[in-house]
């Protein structure tokens, strides 16, 4: 698929994040198993999928040949970027057949000290046709991804760095802010667990909606409810 076809297909939609971290209950060392809550999104109507790591994929494009937004989540001293944050991982993707690459585009601290900027010039002189999805936290770090050349705007970050904890606005507010201000589709993300907050991010102006943990984690999804029990509301 085209990248105009990629985005027509996921426009007004909800895309479902099926991923499983190696402390995860669902995390399998042999053989991810990804690609079965892949399956159950795809029949439940999802357009695309976001993952992580290059076997779930490979995987989860094989399962369901739907678009896959990829990324890798690597952890490196001195850093506190983990989503996509080197061309190592970038490079992986890419060979990968990734059809959407995402990456973390704050201004939070990254290895080497480089600027955000400037792996985003390495990325488009390397991969000039490369899809790049934004995952930003702050308004700010929206806009500099816009103007650096990105695809895509997602909210995934938000809330989760310490400029967005000390910037303290929604994501919904988030959304609404870029949306007034980029001419590139919007996703929200994050934070996302009931469908009527679906309706409300794409009633705010998202081009889309990215669920992960309120479908696709059963450990959160389980213990909301064990909270519930306990009188206690996450």
């Amino acid at each position: 698929m085209t990248k105009n076809e990629i985005f027509e297909s996921i426009k007004g939609s909800v895309v479902i994040s099926c991923q499983a971290l190696p402390n995860e209950p669902l995390y399998v060392e042999e053989k991810s198993i990804m690609y079965l809550m892949a399956r159950a999104a795809k029949q439940a109507g999802t357009p695309a999928i976001r993952t992580n790591s290059v076997r779930d994929v490979k995987a989860i494009k094989e399962e369901t040949g739907l678009p896959v937004i990829g990324l890798i989540k690597q952890n490196y001293e001195d850093s506190e970027v983990y989503i996509t944050p080197t061309m190592k991982e970038i490079d992986e993707l890419v060979l990968a057949d990734t059809d959407i690459i995402a990456l973390d585009c704050t201004f939070s601290k990254r290895l080497n000290d480089m600027s955000i900027n400037d792996f985003l010039k390495q990325i488009k002189e390397k991969y000039p046709d490369v899809i790049l999805m934004a995952d930003i936290s702050t308004y700010g770090e929206g806009i500099n991804a816009y103007n650096c050349g990105v695809d895509l705007i997602g909210t995934t970050m938000n809330g989760y760095t310490k400029q967005s904890i000390d910037e303290n606005i929604s994501n919904i507010d988030l959304v609404k802010k870029l949306v007034s201000e980029v001419s590139i589709p919007v996703i929200a993300e994050g934070r996302i667990h009931y469908p009527n907050q679906v309706r409300e991010m794409l009633d705010a102006g998202a081009y889309a909606v990215v669920v992960g943990g309120a479908i696709t984690r059963p450990l959160e999804i389980a213990q909301r409810f064990i909270d519930a029990a306990k009188g206690e509301m996450v």
